[in-house]
């Protein structure tokens, strides 16, 4: 999204009511991402992570210090309007299924257990053929998947009825299903309807959840790398109703830290001739990549950001040839907890070799947490702004952040952030920061 500064800045709606979050899944992300929205309200942890809840702004010259938070200077919704529902093939509670997730310690656990227990899924629409390592009892029933896609519908309008909400936001937070390639059938939404009725194998259950979303106005963001809304049938729909759309795949673990060292080591002119990526996690998701069809999705969305970074067609001498490996093991002890390796062969001044090492031993749903926090927010203000389609500002978040066709997406993440906030500066009719500063020194 690239931002002309004479464009007029949009009109936006005031965040009056309530927001509905509907998570697709209720699994460690969801529930680490809902009980952490309700411990914030009562005060009893830090928004660690949070752009939205933490983050600054800096606005017009250096010499007038103007930096105000984030959620000050733009009509976010507040935390105390947020009311929470969504889909599970499990019927658990969203308190059982922390528990079962392991990722909050007991005295987090305790301070939300009333609020969590009140949050029960409704039934999924779901289909073992593409998320092959789970199985659950709370699925829908229907002779096809236009039907399944109707009773999502459904279940937006009844939950809207139900909290009271006056917006909703809908986000993926459930496991990657198997690798898809686009597909003739979703290149028009009567092809794809056409294809749904006809339970056609390359329209996958996270396609219905877009589908519904875009037909009832709801934005939706993509937070696993499905294909999902990367596909013209539901980006027409996006435009056609007004909806915003973000994805794919919540950058939290070792592409978080990629996507900060490859753009030091570009900007240095360093060269790079291998990275090898390994990782182990014992979580839900970690069960699922087990699967070598789940695991091909997820690598294709974890291959992509050193070759948009290092850019080899124009540093062929540094980044051409690189090998880039990566892989990722199912270790169930670890269970939340997961471990991203990387070994970086890289060369320097005359070619000389020298190595980089990194143990990121992160913890997988704190860091996605706020990012699903993040996102609902801003997606929800895009739309009060009247911004629909696909939000590239929104890359910041994303392994593989979509783009417009005809352009490449970028990976950067200083870039990253320096489009998110010239878009929020956009957005209040503030000058856009370019960093030059040459009227301090002509």
């Amino acid at each position: 999204m690239e931002i002309d500064q004479t464009m007029p800045k949009p009109e936006i709606a005031p965040p009056t009511g309530k927001l509905g979050v509907m998570t697709v899944g209720m699994g460690a992300v969801a529930t680490t991402f809902i009980a952490g929205v309700e411990l914030l309200r009562r005060g009893a942890a830090p928004a660690v992570g949070s752009l939205t809840q933490l983050g600054t702004i800096r606005l017009g010259k250096r010499t007038e210090g103007r930096s105000p938070r984030i959620k000050d200077f733009l009509p976010l919704a507040g935390l105390d309007r947020l009311v929470f529902g969504g889909w599970d093939i499990f019927p658990d509670s969203a308190y059982e299924a922390a528990q079962k997730a392991g990722v909050l310690d007991g005295p987090h656990q305790a301070r939300v257990k009333r609020f969590l227990q009140g949050i029960r899924p409704m039934k999924a629409a779901f289909q073992q053929d593409y998320v092959r390592r789970l199985d659950g009892p709370h699925v829908k029933k229907a002779k096809n998947k236009f039907e399944l896609a109707e009773q999502l519908r459904q279940d937006i309008r009844a939950f809207r009825r139900k909290s009271g909400a006056s917006r909703l936001v809908m986000i993926w937070c459930a496991s990657t299903e198997i690798f898809l390639k686009p597909h003739k059938v979703h290149q028009t939404v009567e092809s794809f309807e056409r294809a749904m009725k006809q339970n056609h194998p390359a329209i996958a259950p996270s396609m219905l959840y877009a589908w519904a979303a875009m037909r009832e106005g709801v934005p939706f963001a993509n937070g696993a790398p499905n294909l999902t809304v990367d596909i013209p049938a539901i980006q027409q729909l996006a435009q056609e109703n007004g909806v915003p759309i973000a994805g794919k795949d919540f950058k939290t673990g070792q592409t978080l830290m990629k996507t900060i060292i490859a753009p030091g080591l570009k900007a240095r002119m360093i060269g790079v001739n291998g990275w090898f990526s390994t990782n182990i996690l014992g979580n839900r998701d970690g069960e699922v990549l087990d699967d070598p069809a789940s695991f091909k999705t997820k690598e294709e969305s974890k291959l992509g950001s050193l070759e948009y970074i290092f850019q080899p067609h124009l540093y062929e001498q540094l980044y051409n040839g690189i090998y880039h490996k990566v892989r990722i093991n199912y270790y169930p002890p670890r269970r939340d907890n997961k471990e991203g390796w990387d070994n970086i062969d890289i060369f320097g001044w005359l070619g000389y070799p020298m190595q980089i090492k990194v143990d990121f031993l992160c913890r997988d749903s704190i860091l996605a947490a706020p990012l699903a926090l993040d996102l609902v927010l801003f997606l929800d203000l895009a739309q009060r702004a009247g911004m629909r389609g696909i939000q590239e500002w929104l890359s910041f978040y994303f392994k593989s952040p979509m783009c417009a066709p005809k352009l490449y997406p970028e990976h950067d993440l200083f870039i990253q952030l320096m489009k998110l906030k010239n878009t929020l500066r956009w957005m209040k009719g503030e000058t856009l920061i370019t960093h030059l500063g040459r009227e301090y020194y002509d």
